[in-house]
């Protein structure tokens, strides 16, 4: 069998659901490791909770934090992880064009990275 007999086998992939879900888990990963880092401060202060507790989802988030930290540091190269985290992790919202002109890229490296690294953070989380 061929390489792209094989291939055909796999499920198309609508790369714009992919990203929309990635972006999701970005935005939400900050909040995640907010949590997680507040939660060991209330430990080591001997606290349990400071705030009224709505959800019991403290062990899943902090595998979700662990999970996306992980595709953030092993799944992507350098210049992934730098666009990723200007892009999805800053404390402002930042634009495309301001990403690529500060990291010295063209726009066609810049969206080619973009991509790869999206991809890549999708597939370490098994979303694809």
């Amino acid at each position: 069998m061929s390489a792209q007999e094989q291939l055909s086998f796999l499920e198309p992939v609508d790369e714009k659901e992919v990203r929309k879900a990635v972006v999701k888990a970005l935005k939400e990963y900050k909040a995640l490791r907010d949590a997680v880092q507040n939660k060991q401060e209330r430990q080591e202060k001997g606290i349990d909770q400071l705030f009224p507790r709505l959800q019991k989802s403290e062990s899943t988030n902090e595998l979700k934090a662990r999970q996306i930290e992980r595709a953030l540091q092993y799944s992507l190269d350098e210049i992934e992880r730098q666009i990723i985290e200007e892009k999805y992790l800053s404390t402002s919202r930042v634009k495309d064009i301001n990403v690529y002109l500060d990291m010295g890229l063209t726009k066609d490296q810049y969206y080619t990275k973009k991509k790869d690294a999206i991809k890549q953070i999708a597939t370490a989380l098994g979303m694809i």
